[in-house]
């Protein structure tokens, strides 16, 4: 017996955890799950990572804002 095709799987978790990601609406950011942390990246290039889903989506909600953030860019500079 096979099982159902089931496209968004977390509607079936009784306690749901974080989202399989997260893609802005202009495609310019995302949080990519990655082991327990996600990483942010922007147009293309992986600019953060983040512990959780709520702290990712709060560093991409703020970069989309103008707020300053840091990147890992400012680290290598």
């Amino acid at each position: 017996m096979s099982l159902p095709n089931v496209q968004n799987e977390s509607l079936l978790d009784p306690v749901p955890g974080d989202p399989n990601g997260f893609v802005s609406k202009n495609g310019e950011w995302c949080a990519i799950p990655c082991g327990n942390k996600y990483i942010i990246v922007y147009k293309g290039q992986q600019v953060h990572t983040a512990n959780n889903y709520k702290t990712a989506r709060s560093y991409i909600e703020k970069a989309i804002k103008g707020k300053s953030v840091s990147t890992l860019q400012e680290f290598y500079d």
